[in-house]
């Protein structure tokens, strides 16, 4: 409380107006240069040192530049940025074609409290010489950014060219003019196909051969991210928006992606309730991150992929018709292995030299018989079964040549492998649910007639109907509830509804 013997000469809203105004002309004489801009970022003043800067700038007159965007006329410069956050930048190094300065930087605010301008000044030019402890240390982590830059590029970069699909197929062929035909707009594209197809690589192939092929490609797993993260991983998060949350926030996988291509894997798998915020981001090419009131804007083309079926699932209630409707644009079918057998020996062959380069191995062939029988399997895991089978059998044996007899155990018991003996038939459907034994006479043999056939159906038919049987059973333990069914029967969500799309009658029980 100020004596009241001793009364100040002026009030107190005069004396912060005298210090403000001291302050001020203290600074545009002592500082190098100084300047203010509006809130519209203009430049509206200069003092008389910052004039020395105008020819390295580019610029012969005041005029010029006075009146101008502050980022239109100084390189690299951050007022704009304090002007826009309120935020004081109190040291930093400016680096432009201008020479290297240390700056400070203030938001100028009204009585009310809001920002309208920023005040910067150049403090020291050429502190390289003055500082050469700190413009080291500054050069030394410019250096390891810079690093840090060009390596993510390299891994944003797609891996794949559309030319990496193996296959002359007439459906491997088709499927590629359609990539290239896809590739060339910034629609939607929805690839539709089982698992281990290679939708994944055909969405990088058609990022590769896109107009957005130097920008990033980035991928997300939906199925692998649980559903409280799945937010935060699309959209970002502002700082501290909740307990735990980094200081600076984090960019979403579409901020990461603008100007490039987002890949949803298993867009089948995205919980309702986050489908209504993805069909914004997608309509509206707007997101905003979690804990934050700001919009922002992403320019980013979508790849999906789903190993479900998407009609059925909007038929149930459980996709958005809406959503589907918005990623249906470019539907791309990505055939089965088992419907371009013709494919099996060049994909073979690329399999087997990229085994051999991983394994450190010598590459290997498969002879003719083999070859035979693996274009006999049914394929339900596809390519990646497919790749599977062939890095068993290469681990597996020292021998250069894979035929029949290394290839038989990898690829099951479903076919018979030429030149082998006959291993144990397959115990019927009702043996397997009765859980007894079935009599001698009922097990067919390796000289079974055509008139044992429905005992000696393939392995995978019996397989999916007790897999349908053991579904349908727990789905009505559950009441319909697929996250408990999932959970009884001790498998993913992600294959839970994999066999659901493969099993539709399920849906109705």
């Amino acid at each position: 409380m100020p004596d009241p013997a001793h009364p100040l000469p002026l009030d107190a809203d005069q004396v912060l107006k005298l210090a403000a105004q001291s302050m001020f002309d203290t600074f545009a004489r002592t500082a190098m240069g100084t300047m203010v801009i509006d809130r519209e970022h203009r430049v509206v003043w200069i003092s008389e040192g910052y004039k020395n800067f105008l020819p390295a700038l580019g610029f012969g007159s005041v005029n010029d530049f006075v009146g101008k965007r502050v980022e239109e006329v100084v390189p690299n410069t951050l007022m704009a940025h304090v002007v826009d956050t309120g935020q004081p930048i109190l040291v930093d190094l400016l680096s432009n074609h201008a020479g290297t300065f240390l700056v400070s930087r203030l938001p100028l605010r009204n009585q009310q409290g809001e920002v309208i301008g920023a005040f910067g000044m150049v403090l020291l030019d050429h502190p390289e010489t003055t500082m050469q402890p700190l413009m080291q240390k500054f050069a030394r982590l410019q250096g390891e950014l810079d690093s840090a830059r060009r390596q993510l590029a390299l891994q944003r970069r797609p891996r794949h060219t559309i030319a990496s699909f193996i296959g002359s197929s007439t459906a491997a062929l088709e499927l590629k003019r359609q990539a290239r035909r896809v590739a060339q707009t910034d629609s939607t594209v929805l690839l539709l196909g089982e698992t281990g197809t290679g939708k994944e690589l055909l969405a990088q192939a058609i990022h590769a051969a896109s107009r957005r092929a130097a920008r990033p490609f980035v991928g997300v797993n939906i199925a692998a991210v649980p559903e409280t993260l799945l937010e935060a991983e699309f959209f970002g998060v502002a700082p501290g928006a909740y307990t735990g949350a980094e200081r600076k926030g984090r960019d979403g996988k579409f901020k990461v992606a603008d100007g490039g291509t987002l890949f949803l894997d298993e867009i089948g798998d995205m919980p309702l309730v986050l489908q209504s915020k993805l069909l914004r981001a997608l309509q509206e090419q707007e997101i905003e991150p979690l804990g934050s009131n700001r919009i922002e804007h992403v320019d980013v083309r979508i790849v999906a992929a789903t190993s479900r079926d998407l009609a059925a699932m909007v038929a149930a209630g459980s996709f958005r018709a809406d959503l589907y409707y918005r990623l249906n644009v470019l539907p791309i079918r990505v055939p089965a292995l088992r419907e371009r057998i013709d494919d099996i020996e060049a994909l073979v062959e690329a399999l087997g030299e990229d085994i051999a380069r991983r394994s450190g191995l010598a590459p290997k062939s498969v002879s003719p018989e083999g070859l035979e029988l693996l274009a006999a399997q049914p394929w339900p895991g596809n390519v990646r079964e497919l790749r599977n089978v062939l890095e068993q059998a290469t681990l597996m044996t020292d021998d250069l040549v894979l035929g029949p007899e290394h290839l038989g155990l990898a690829c099951g018991p479903a076919q018979r492998v030429p030149g082998r003996p006959e291993g144990p038939a397959a115990v019927p459907l009702d043996v397997l649910l009765g859980g007894h034994q079935a009599p001698p006479s009922a097990q067919p043999g390796p000289m079974a007639t055509p008139g044992d056939e429905p005992r000696l159906r393939p392995l995978q038919q019996q397989v999916e109907e007790v897999e349908r049987a053991a579904i349908r059973a727990a789905l009505q333990a559950t009441g319909g509830n697929r996250l408990a069914t999932a959970r009884l029967l001790r498998m993913s969500r992600a294959a839970l509804y994999d066999r659901l799309t493969r099993f539709p009658e399920l849906l109705g029980r």
